[in-house]
């Protein structure tokens, strides 16, 4: 407000109205009418007068100059506080009107070409050279300007001849209106150019000779008769006409208002005309305007004295008012006028004609039927060009002198909707980036109806309503704003069409369509086409080989939606065989996915970067994670399960005997020269047949049919005194023992799996036939050398029957043992059920992990399902023994060091007592 005043308090402003400011050449101080200049003009001569006193009084001045001196610096200064105070309220109005959003200048029409019309930058607050930065232009609205915008200065210039009359013909105030555009941001200004009438078209009558024909002596003083009025194009007091006739004895001018605040000037007889005297009167009438300088313009009246007819034709209306519809067609009937004569035979006969047309284009608008009096519209009528035509009739009759009379006809144009509304876009930013907010403009644009009233009256709105609107910023002016949120991945590209609607009936439409499209902003992560992809892959497959093919989906486009795979080491899960070696060994620990499987980061495809062993690895459970290339880069994560499938790659392995002490017994009971590797056992002579005598123990490290295990005795062949489970394992008598089998009996066994190919491997038992009392022997010797392991006595007693009383010393020690353990169990039964119900419960350990199923056939369980087994229950002399294996299952361990001090080791908890159900 401070610059808006300093530049204000240089300048003057001469003129105040309708509360805008007006702005005035950049030096003022002797114009007429300047506020300035005439303070300017009251101080040099009061600086006069004091001058002039001072000469009167002499050198010295006495009291009466001290006086006068005092009062002229007293007048002073009260003219400049008055002139302060003006300058204060002109600078208020100039800010008022700057704050409204619009700056009106004033400019004389005929201005020559560059003559400055306002500073426009300025007065806009721009800085200096800010306006050619901003591209501070005009934005055109259908005609010429005829001014321009200097880029260098910011100063608003005439460019072209400026004529009121051609722009605004006699509509006054003449107001351009104009749209200033600045960008950087982007601000339309609307600035209102007054231009203003100077005295620049004298004016004009419509014929330079009027004759005019009077009857003598019949004619009264008195007489009126109506005279075409003079034209002038200028408006205001340049237009304001005044009449003066040439000085005559016999008429006299007489000038009449019209109802529309034309004068009319009339010439009056005063004085009875003579023709014998005069026969003809020349008189010049004279037109002048209020215009400094004022111009003028004649016409010459001739008068010719007529005789004798002295009744003229009379109108019976004097004022015709006639309304017609712009869109009445070419020969439609305006009306009629009836004009009567008192005379009688061809005196009475009258003739009609229209002798003046205000405005002068309405000589081809009307015709009239000499003889009727009919009147026909003969073109077009356009009611945003003119609204009223004033006509004047003359009814002559045909005597001789033949008299006339007249009326004025008023044809009044009503306005129709006959013009459609007009949408221009004068701005348009796109593409629109979908991260845009709301309010965002995107468009302006400019509407305009050249019909008046309802008819003029445009409403516009935007089709699709969403997701833009418009947003009137001013009369006519709309800005199209975003609405709604955008989403390119929906529409990247809208067609928008902005509708205009007057409210004429019926009403008329415009349309104007726009193309918005909408860039592309990274606001969408890589999605998978599954969260969880489960992959097969069987075990000893190739290195490279390819396992699976992931993809991800970015609706992005470009490097927004260029997706990129990996594998995320952060979320990796290795599940390896539950009992396995590393039960003993401390494992294999945890190794990253990234170590057994690799993606390409282009196409998602999953390859396997080393062979697959199912007996180390069963389950690798990993993250791919799919990374786009915006900014800032998104991404998505998907699970992946990698299932290993078992081959049959491993035959059966041979357990070791399950008690050393009573293999080294049997051994040492067969004598020197014993082979090693082969399985020793006794039996008693004597024994009955189903009598076990030994276990044969072996484990596949496959699973499933691959390590369902059998056993056939391979030599001797046919019926020999022993026999092998087929699935047990268990070597028994098949018939009682006798000297003739021999001292030692040596069985080839084979342990086949049910794979494919089957795998076999082969083990050799030497059964040594004893008497009863060395086999008791044997017996106890190995009771107390394998005291501490229960389970091992129990499968190292299957000696041959030693007797009746071994035998029943035996039998007496087992049931010793199992009162005892039958005991233990029961006491131990007790503390854990009084635990469980006083103590807190414990967490459940569960998780993701192998689990062993094991089936069952008619002829028995698998002896050893995989190494997870610990404890096997067969049952003799069953028809069917049914086998349930449960496996514990736990959480894979989290990489890292600290997965040692917050997990148990996975091949302790593997040890854990697994459950066995025997039926």
């Amino acid at each position: 407000m401070e610059r808006v005043r300093r530049r204000r308090s240089a300048r003057c402003r001469c003129r105040l109205r309708n509360g805008s400011v007006w702005a005035a050449p950049p030096r003022c101080g002797g114009e007429p009418g300047c506020e300035r200049g005439g303070a300017a003009r009251a101080g040099q001569q009061r600086r006069r007068v004091r001058a002039a006193a001072g000469s009167r009084a002499g050198p010295g001045p006495g009291p009466a100059g001290r006086a006068a001196a005092a009062a002229g610096r007293a007048a002073g200064r009260m003219g400049e506080r008055c002139c302060a105070a003006l300058v204060r309220v002109l600078v208020l109005q100039a800010a008022w009107a700057l704050s409204g959003g619009q700056v009106r200048y004033s400019v004389p029409e005929e201005a020559k070409a560059g003559t400055v019309v306002g500073r426009l930058a300025q007065d806009l607050g721009l800085e200096a050279g800010e306006a050619e930065a901003r591209r501070l232009r005009l934005v055109a609205q259908g005609r010429r300007a005829s001014v321009e915008v200097s880029g260098a200065s910011g100063a608003l210039l005439v460019s072209s001849r400026l004529d009121r009359e051609e722009l605004c013909g006699k509509s006054a105030p003449c107001a351009l209106r104009l749209e200033v555009l600045l960008e950087r941001p982007l601000r339309v200004f609307h600035v209102q150019l007054e231009v203003t009438d100077i005295n620049d078209n004298a004016p004009v009558f419509p014929a330079a000779r009027k004759n005019l024909s009077i009857a003598e002596l019949t004619t009264l003083p008195g007489s009126r008769f109506p005279l075409e009025g003079a034209s002038d194009a200028d408006i205001g007091a340049n237009a304001q006409l005044t009449y003066a006739l040439s000085p005559s004895e016999h008429f006299s001018l007489d000038l009449q208002k019209s109802n529309d605040g034309n004068i009319e000037p009339e010439l009056v007889l005063t004085k009875p005309l003579d023709r014998e005297t005069i026969p003809v009167h020349r008189l010049v009438l004279t037109a002048t305007d209020g215009g400094r300088p004022s111009l003028s313009g004649t016409m010459e009246l001739v008068i010719s004295v007529l005789d004798t007819n002295d009744n003229a034709p009379q109108f019976n209306q004097s004022v015709y008012n006639v309304q017609l519809p712009e869109s009445a067609v070419v020969g439609t009937l305006v009306t009629r006028v009836n004009a009567t004569d008192g005379d009688e035979g061809i005196n009475s006969e009258v003739k009609y004609t229209v002798t003046n047309f205000i405005p002068p284009s309405g000589k081809d608008v009307i015709s009239i039927n000499p003889n009727t009096g009919e009147i026909h519209l003969t073109s077009a009528l356009d009611f945003e060009d003119v609204k009223v035509f004033n006509f004047r009739i003359e009814a002559r009759d045909m005597g001789t002198p033949p008299l006339s009379g007249h009326c004025k006809l008023v044809l009044e144009v009503v306005d129709v909707n006959d013009n459609a509304p007009e949408v221009w876009v004068t701005s348009l930013s796109v593409p629109v980036a979908e991260d845009a907010s709301l309010g965002t403009v995107v468009a302006l644009l400019s509407v305009s109806d050249r019909d008046s009233g309802e008819n003029g009256r445009v409403r516009c709105w935007v089709w699709p309503a969403s997701p833009f609107g418009l947003e009137a910023t001013f009369l006519g002016s709309y800005s199209l704003v975003l609405r709604e949120a955008l989403d390119r991945e929906r529409v990247s590209e809208y067609e928008v069409e902005v509708r205009a609607e007057d409210g004429g009936a019926p009403a008329l439409r415009a349309r104007r369509g726009l193309r918005v499209p909408v860039s592309d902003v990274n606001d969408n992560a890589p999605l998978f086409a599954q969260a969880v992809y489960t992959v097969l892959a069987r075990e000893n497959n190739a290195a490279g080989a390819e396992l699976a093919r992931l993809w991800a989906r970015d609706p992005d486009e470009a490097a927004n939606g260029r997706v990129s795979y990996s594998v995320w080491d952060g979320g990796l899960g290795v599940g390896g065989a539950a009992g396995s070696s590393s039960s003993s060994s401390g494992g294999m620990g945890w190794r990253p996915a990234s170590s057994y499987v690799s993606v390409d980061a282009e196409s998602g495809r999953l390859w396997a970067l080393q062979p697959l062993d199912y007996e180390e690895l069963q389950v690798l459970q990993f993250e791919v994670r799919a990374v786009d290339a915006g900014e800032p880069a998104l991404s998505g994560n998907a699970t992946v399960q990698l299932f290993v499938l078992d081959e049959n790659d491993n035959a059966p392995a041979l357990l070791p005997a399950a008690g050393s002490a009573a293999e080294a017994a049997a051994a040492a009971l067969a004598g020197a020269g014993s082979e090693s590797g082969t399985l020793w056992a006794w039996a008693a002579w004597g024994a009955p047949a189903g009598q076990v005598v030994a276990k044969i123990r072996a484990v596949d490290a496959d699973s499933g049919y691959n390590a369902w295990l059998r056993y056939e005795l391979c030599e001797p062949r046919g019926k020999g005194p022993f026999r092998v489970g087929l699935y047990s394992g268990e070597v028994s008598t098949a018939r009682a023992l006798d000297e003739a089998d021999g001292p030692r009996q040596r069985l080839l066994i084979v342990v086949r799996d049910h794979g494919e190919p089957a795998r076999s491997a082969t083990a050799t038992l030497s059964v040594s036939l004893l008497e009863a009392a060395e086999a008791a022997l044997a017996a106890g010797s190995s009771a107390a050398s394998s005291s501490s392991s229960t389970s091992a006595v129990s499968r190292s007693a299957a000696g041959a029957e030693l007797g009746p009383g071994a035998a029943s010393a035996a039998t007496n020690v087992w049931l010793v043992v199992a009162i005892c353990a039958v005991s233990s169990l029961f006491l131990l039964a007790v503390v854990l059920y009084g635990a469980s119900r006083w103590a807190p419960r414990a967490a459940v350990l569960s998780g993701p992990g192998p689990t062993t199923l094991v089936c069952a056939s008619e002829v028995g369980s698998w002896s050893y399902s995989q190494r997870h087994s610990r404890s096997l229950c067969v049952a003799d002399g069953a028809a069917k023994s049914d086998l349930m294996v449960f496996s514990p299952n736990f959480p894979p361990p989290p990489p890292g060091p600290a997965a040692k001090d917050t997990q148990p080791d996975p091949s302790a908890l593997l040890d854990t007592v697994w459950f066995v159900f025997c039926v």
